[in-house]
């Protein structure tokens, strides 16, 4: 009764268009005052102490880091390398674009940013060279939710954070730890080379079947040539997880560190950023993990009441009560985890639903990293899927063509992940093989 209660001001909140953070912050003292005896003095401490974990801190400065990239035009060199890589194969340009969001992905942490980065750069060019708009922005509106699967991803900080900390117990009785922010970004690699791959797998054959133009071979010259002008930018790749697995720095340092990296490329390196700009990048990025942090703040509140009300603990008894198994529940949160990505952000789902489920799926027997995994390939797909897939709004808005239209020019690369996600949920492996050969 209790759980259907604060879900019910949730939802009534959310239906009148409320923002998610400032329904999560009056719901959960809404339930506070009407129906518990938990005095404020608690919530105030729970609401600073909520935000204060270090690892938070890499949040801000992805970002940063990610602006400093975006707007300091190492997209556009990226887009060269994989251009001069695969742009004489069918579709060449519409791989390109896939292969250029793998590599953005790995560098920015955002989906958004993905799409428009190489979106504003690509799709036009593609238009050009003779492709219809709708294959271009098709496949790179699905590719750019890389941004949030290849590491270093700010959601997976989002899920990291948001079971740090939470004591559960295996099928066995035994406790077992959350997934660290480490563990996550190792075991995305896989994943993402696997679905950049298959994307762009759709994109061959979608151009194949259609003729679409080919570019000339590229020279071994001016491969070279294009690597050459992207390597600072590649190089930031392995700063971070060399860095992080090597034993350097923590994920948070990684984070700070690629921030000033990027400041020093994008300023003093490809100099395509002055000075003068450096204060209109920092607001930015300040206003972006303003809006997140806040976000956090009131997750943190809303699980702490779920926590305080056992309510986690008593879905996973009754799932196990049911007896659906480790296979059936994952296949009730894919579902449920789609329908809910089609109206929210993923990073507020990540920080409402993962406290609520990852219990559960401990007790099922499903390791934390997996089921870290699972859960960003569906926030992905959430971004490419309408009404509020936010990849497609950028899409919409770069190529000029109604968001419908680029809903259904994303079709086959949305079914494509779908088949990924399928594949990543029923075997852990894909996940898990990394993480476990490096002893994680």
């Amino acid at each position: 009764m209790t759980a259907l209660i604060i879900f019910l001001i949730l939802a009534l909140l959310l239906i009148t268009g409320m923002p998610v953070s400032i329904a999560l912050g009056l719901t959960v003292f809404t339930f506070l005052f009407g129906f518990t005896e938990i005095p404020m003095d608690s919530i105030a401490l729970k609401l600073f102490t909520g935000i204060e974990k270090f690892e938070i801190m890499a949040i801000p400065f992805f970002i940063l880091a990610g602006n400093f990239l975006t707007h300091g035009g190492v997209a556009r060199r990226m887009i060269r390398f994989a251009t001069s890589m695969v742009g004489h194969w069918y579709g060449g340009m519409g791989m390109a674009a896939v292969l250029a969001c793998a590599l953005f992905a790995a560098i920015s942490g955002s989906s958004p940013a993905t799409v428009m980065a190489v979106g504003s750069i690509l799709i036009p060019a593609m238009v050009k060279q003779g492709y219809p708009a709708q294959f271009g922005v098709g496949a790179i509106s699905t590719a750019g939710g890389l941004g949030i699967l290849i590491p270093p991803s700010i959601v997976m900080v989002m899920y990291s954070v948001a079971t740090t900390g939470m004591v559960v117990t295996g099928p066995n009785g035994e406790t077992v730890m959350s997934a660290s922010i480490g563990s996550m970004f190792i075991a995305g690699v896989i994943p993402g080379i696997l679905l950049a791959s298959m994307l762009g797998a759709t994109t061959y054959w979608r151009a194949r079947s259609n003729d679409y133009p080919r570019m000339p071979k590229a020279s071994w010259g001016e491969r070279w040539q294009a690597f050459r002008e992207s390597v600072w930018g590649l190089m930031l790749i392995v700063i971070i997880m060399g860095g992080i697995y090597g034993g350097f720095f923590t994920p948070t340092e990684a984070a700070a560190v690629s921030a000033v990296y990027a400041f020093v490329i994008a300023v003093w390196v490809y100099k395509d950023i002055t000075l003068r700009d450096v204060p209109r990048v920092l607001l930015s990025s300040a206003a972006m993990s303003a809006m997140l942090l806040y976000i956090i703040t009131n997750a943190v509140m809303f699980a702490f009441i779920l926590t305080s009300e056992q309510i986690p603990q008593s879905l996973s008894a009754w799932i196990v009560e049911l007896g659906f198994g480790k296979i059936g529940f994952l296949l009730i949160v894919n579902v449920m985890l789609l329908m809910i990505g089609m109206v929210m952000e993923p990073s507020a789902i990540v920080l409402i639903m993962a406290p609520i489920l990852y219990p559960v799926a401990v007790k099922l027997g499903v390791d934390p990293v997996h089921f870290g995994i699972m859960m960003v390939v569906n926030m992905e797909i959430g971004l490419c899927t309408p009404p509020v897939g936010l990849n497609l709004y950028v899409g919409s808005a770069i190529s000029r063509l109604g968001l419908t239209e680029v809903s259904k020019a994303a079709m086959p690369w949305l079914l494509t992940a779908l088949t990924f996600l399928m594949l990543v949920t029923y075997i852990p492996e894909i996940s898990l093989f990394l993480p476990r050969l490096l002893g994680m």
